[in-house]
């Protein structure tokens, strides 16, 4: 199978990956609404002045 698919093109690659990836990830509405309610946890502890935020600049650099 391997061998079969180092034959397909550079598109055909990209779209067979693609279609075993979206078979790996799959939705998950209970993971979705606990991030969903940690998003609007963060937003108001950051608007109620309890977390601070970082520039993405400052993260970046933190990394190179």
């Amino acid at each position: 199978m391997f061998k079969n698919a180092l034959t397909l093109s550079p598109s055909e690659k990209a779209q067979l990956i693609d279609k075993l990836i979206s078979t790996l990830d799959k939705p998950d509405k209970e993971i979705d609404e606990l991030w969903a309610k940690e998003a609007e946890d963060r937003i108001d502890a950051y608007d109620q002045g309890k977390l601070k935020a970082v520039s993405l600049e400052k993260v970046l650099q933190k990394y190179r």
